[in-house]
C-alpha cells in the first residue's frame, strides 16, 4: 500500500521542480520531503529521483508515479468534497491566499465571522500576491484565494478554477499635504506628468496598471521609489517624497501629512474569490464565500 504522504511529496516535487520549493509548498522542511521520497523509493524498490547539476530530476519511474499520484490526490479531494458535502457542514481545514491589503482589510472580519459561526472548520491563511495565489489553488496547495485585477491589467483564469465578484475597490492619489496638487478636488494624469512616483516593484499587478494608465495618455511614468508595502511608501509621502497610487482596501487612516485626491478616470480594481470547480460542493468552501460576501458588504457600507 502506497503512503498518500509520501505520493504527495513526490507529486509536489514534479508540480515545483525541485526539493526546496516542494517543502515550501507544503508547508515542510526539505530534509523532510527528502525523506518522503527516499521511504516511497525503498516501498516502491525503484529509484524516483536521480541528481542532476545542484538539483534533482525525476527518473523516468518518478515521472510515471508522480502522474499517477496527480491522479489518486485527485480522487481523494473528490472524496473527501463528497463526505462533507454529505454531512452537510462546513468542517475540516480550508486553506485561503489572500493578496497583502485583503488579509489586512477583509479576512480578519471574516475569520471572525467563520469561527462564530462553523467552528468546526479550520481555516488557514497565508499571504500571496495573486498570480501566486491562483497558481496555488490551481495547484490544489491552497483551497481558495482572494485575488484583484485591474480592468486594463486582467488575470488569466485556469479553466479548472471558478471565481466570483466580491467587489471593487477605488484607489487614489496620495500626495503630500505641501503638494501644488494637494488642495484638489480631483485629478487627471496630465496634472501628474513628471512626477517622481513610488510604485510596487515591477512584475507586480498595480505596477502594471500604472504604467499602461500613463502610456495610454501618451506619458512615461517615473517610477522612482519601487516600494512593495504601502505603509513604507506611506512613510515616504510623510515626509514630502513623491506620489502614489493607493487602493482603499486596508490602507487605513493616512498619516497627517498625507492627502488622497480621486483620480480620473478612476482607477477600480477588481477582488475575486477564486476556488477549484472540483470543490464547488464544499461546504466550508460556501461558507467561506458567504463570509468574504458579507464582510466586504460591511466594509463597503462602514
Amino acid at each position: 500500500m502506497l503512503d498518500l504522504g509520501r505520493l504527495r511529496a513526490l507529486h509536489a516535487v514534479a508540480t515545483h521542480g525541485s526539493v526546496g520549493a516542494a517543502a515550501t509548498a507544503l508547508g515542510y522542511t526539505p530534509s523532510a520531503v527528502s525523506q518522503q521520497i527516499a521511504k516511497l523509493e525503498r516501498e516502491t524498490r525503484s529509484t524516483l529521483l536521480e541528481r542532476r547539476g545542484r538539483g534533482v530530476a525525476l527518473t523516468d519511474a518518478g515521472y510515471l508515479l508522480a502522474t499517477t499520484a496527480g491522479q489518486v490526490l485527485k480522487l481523494v479531494e473528490e472524496a473527501e468534497v463528497t463526505l462533507e458535502e454529505q454531512r452537510g457542514a462546513a468542517v475540516g481545514e480550508l486553506r485561503i491566499g489572500a493578496f497583502a491589503t485583503a488579509a489586512r482589510g477583509l479576512l480578519p472580519a471574516a475569520l471572525v465571522a467563520l469561527a462564530r459561526d462553523h467552528p468546526a472548520l479550520d481555516v488557514r491563511l497565508v499571504e500571496l500576491d495573486p498570480p501566486e495565489g491562483l497558481e496555488a489553488v490551481a495547484r490544489g496547495e491552497l483551497d481558495m484565494a482572494v485575488t484583484h485585477d485591474w480592468v486594463n491589467t486582467p488575470l488569466a483564469v485556469p479553466d479548472a478554477v471558478s471565481r466570483v465578484q466580491l467587489g471593487e475597490d477605488v484607489a487614489d492619489v496620495l500626495l503630500p499635504v505641501s503638494h501644488r496638487l494637494a488642495e484638489r478636488e480631483v485629478v487627471v494624469p496630465e496634472d501628474l506628468a513628471g512626477e517622481r512616483w513610488i510604485c510596487q516593484p515591477e512584475g507586480t499587478i498595480c505596477h502594471d496598471w500604472l504604467v499602461n494608465t500613463f502610456r495610454g495618455a501618451g506619458m512615461e511614468p517615473d517610477l522612482a521609489y519601487r516600494i512593495a508595502e504601502y505603509e513604507t511608501q506611506l512613510a515616504l509621502l510623510a515626509k514630502g517624497i513623491g506620489v502614489a497610487l493607493l487602493p482603499r482596501l486596508g490602507r487605513g487612516e493616512l498619516p497627517g501629512g498625507v492627502r488622497a485626491v480621486p483620480f480620473t478616470p478612476t482607477p477600480t480594481r477588481r477582488v475575486f474569490a477564486v476556488w477549484r470547480t472540483q470543490a464547488t460542493r464544499r461546504p466550508a468552501v460556501g461558507a467561506t464565500l458567504a463570509a468574504l460576501h458579507g464582510c466586504w458588504g460591511e466594509r463597503s457600507t462602514a
